[in-house]
């Protein structure tokens, strides 16, 4: 176990939390990268095993499910070792709680789509609507965990086109022409057809993950680091980090999304999160 002060671990997860890189974290907080890094791994995995254990028999109704991109030690077409590459990391996010639900690092196609959405099934209470993007994988995987009609399930489609010479950005070869809603299975509500929320995470996870930046050398190294990081990054988001729109409808009072789910009835401190580490500590605690 790291044997740093609380003091000390606590700064260097807010650090993290807030988007800094392992490098920058330890010049905050004046410690060295191995201290990080072995926190990192330490915390992230209990992080994992506790919303493993936590995030389950869900009331959720509509999840909207989407994926990112990053990638560890060098992009695809670059990689020189089996190690590096494109690493995707899939979400599910409750539309309502705005819970990261369920999520799962690998690689863009329908074994991990189908393994991912097993695990967003095994954690549901009740029928759920369900929007994913219109990549093909997503069909076969809901169809083949919820089987025919087991879920409400409709796609939101987005239409291409190729930008003239003003309008090109190095991250835009493409621009979207249309958008428009399919049906798959069930009897999903047309008008809650929608990934906007999951699509607003990407962006959080992209400000507060520096793994995830674009145009830095602060890129994953190692896959497990990458995941560790994710799982350690949900549980500050789930827990700790108050949402300005849950907060509002409850009267100004803060609200994360653990406590919009029924899971906790306060926001979380990071040295809480860090008690998951002791082995005295019961492993369910509001």
């Amino acid at each position: 176990m790291n044997t740093s002060s609380v003091a000390t671990r606590a700064a260097i997860v807010r650090a993290l939390a807030e988007g800094n890189s392992i490098r920058a974290t330890a010049c905050l907080t004046n410690t060295s990268k191995a201290t990080v890094l072995k926190l990192l791994v330490e915390l992230g995995e209990f992080c994992s095993m506790y919303q493993d254990y936590v995030l389950t028999n869900l009331p959720t109704k509509r999840l909207e499910i989407d994926e990112i991109w990053a990638f560890v030690g060098a992009k695809a077409k670059n990689a020189k070792k089996d190690s590096q590459g494109d690493i995707w990391t899939f979400t599910a996010l409750d539309a309502d709680s705005k819970l990261m639900v369920s999520w799962l690092v690998g690689q863009r196609q329908r074994s991990d789509a189908r393994t991912f959405m097993a695990d967003v099934a095994s954690r549901l209470a009740n029928r759920v609507q369900i929007t994913t993007d219109g990549h093909n994988m997503y069909i076969g995987a809901v169809e083949f965990v919820f089987k025919w009609n087991g879920a409400d399930y409709a796609q939101i489609v987005k239409e291409y086109g190729q930008p003239n010479a003003e309008e090109q950005r190095r991250y835009s070869p493409a621009i979207c022409t249309g958008v428009h809603k399919e049906w798959v299975m069930g009897k999903p509500d047309m008008d809650l057809v929608s990934t906007s929320f999951v699509e607003r995470s990407n962006l959080t996870i992209r400000m507060g993950q520096r793994r995830f930046t674009r145009l830095t050398n602060a890129f994953s190294k190692k896959a497990e680091n990458h995941a560790h990081s994710v799982s350690l990054f949900f549980m500050h988001y789930n827990f700790c980090r108050s949402h300005q729109t849950l907060t509002k409808a409850n009267g100004g009072i803060h609200t994360t999304p653990a406590m919009a789910a029924g899971l906790t009835n306060h926001v979380w401190s990071v040295e809480e999160v860090l008690g998951l580490m002791d082995p005295n500590r019961p492993l369910h605690s509001n």
